[in-house]
């Protein structure tokens, strides 16, 4: 592939809109998204896809946001995966973990299905905004377990948006992520009904989304596919990737939150951190330990 493909087919999410006004949609490419995210936490192919498909989904949610407002979806359930956690914001910054990275499916049951790794349990949804001193958050039951619908069931249910979404993370015979992506289309006040069943109907048609990354197809031309007969115009494009904002200092910080006497007994060895959204491991020394004891102290006296 030579340079001007390369760069054409990297992660990114573009946004339109019908010219009509009657919908808008999203369309992202998470490839090397997803392949971060399972090479950071050394993930199993259930909690890649997982994880893959709601770091999808966030940044889909995430497009019709201002600049660093995010989104935050966890999923807890009761299967082997335990909870997932994925963040992302309108700049195209995503990032997650999952509780149980290396869970698996029980092959020993008749027929597993990947909603088996998140099982019985609940998708709560925060949105946090500039104007807005706490997060917005809403909570359904989980509807399957496989993202894909229980997403489409909470903006059915709490944000009474007709919409439709698809979620796919492509894995290999040896457990690799091939391609991943998502596409989500809304509809605004005055659709018609006709024309939203005629949407949905593409979008069915464009599943699995991976087969269509693997042949080359690129993400203009998926919007263009998807809103087919209806004309439309871009109204946005960012790159999107896996990025986690964690530092040194901001676990420093948070090490200063904790008590005098937990961080006397910590104070006499080198104390290793690990970020649970990227696993990077900081190392805060033992003179620095100390150190953040000595400030506490002068500012009890």
């Amino acid at each position: 592939m030579d340079a001007k493909k390369r760069y054409l087919f990297k992660d990114r999410l573009v946004k339109g809109i019908t010219t009509d006004g009657h919908f808008r949609v999203s369309v992202v490419k998470t490839t090397d998204v997803v392949k971060a995210a399972k090479a950071n936490h050394n993930l199993s192919p259930l909690a890649t896809v997982l994880l893959g498909r709601t770091l999808t989904a966030a940044l889909l949610l995430a497009s019709e946001l201002k600049g660093e407002e995010r989104i935050r979806l966890q999923l807890q359930g009761n299967g082997p995966v335990g909870t997932i956690i994925a963040e992302a914001n309108a700049v195209g910054e995503a990032r997650g973990y999952v509780h149980n990275p290396l869970a698996e499916l029980d092959f020993t049951k008749d027929n597993p299905q990947i909603g088996d790794g998140l099982g019985i349990g609940l998708l709560t949804f925060s949105k946090m905004l500039y104007n807005e001193a706490q997060a917005i958050t809403g909570t359904v039951e989980l509807r399957n377990g496989n993202i894909t619908e229980d997403v489409a069931f909470y903006l059915f249910q709490s944000e009474q948006i007709p919409s439709a979404i698809t979620l796919d993370v492509g894995i290999d015979d040896t457990g690799e992520v091939t391609h991943a992506g998502g596409i989500l289309i809304q509809a605004l006040p005055g659709a018609p009904e006709k024309q939203i069943d005629t949407l949905e109907a593409n979008l069915q048609q464009l599943i699995p989304l991976s087969h269509h990354f693997s042949q080359d197809e690129y993400i203009d031309d998926l919007m263009k596919t998807v809103l087919m007969p209806f004309d439309s115009k871009e109204l946005n494009r960012v790159p999107v990737h896996f990025f986690c904002r964690c530092t040194k200092d901001r676990f420093v910080d948070a090490m200063a939150l904790l008590s005098i006497d937990e961080l006397d007994n910590m104070k006499d060895e080198d104390q290793e951190l690990v970020c649970h959204y990227c696993s990077k491991k900081y190392i805060i020394s033992s003179p620095e330990i100390k150190n953040i004891v000595e400030e506490m102290r002068i500012k009890m006296n």
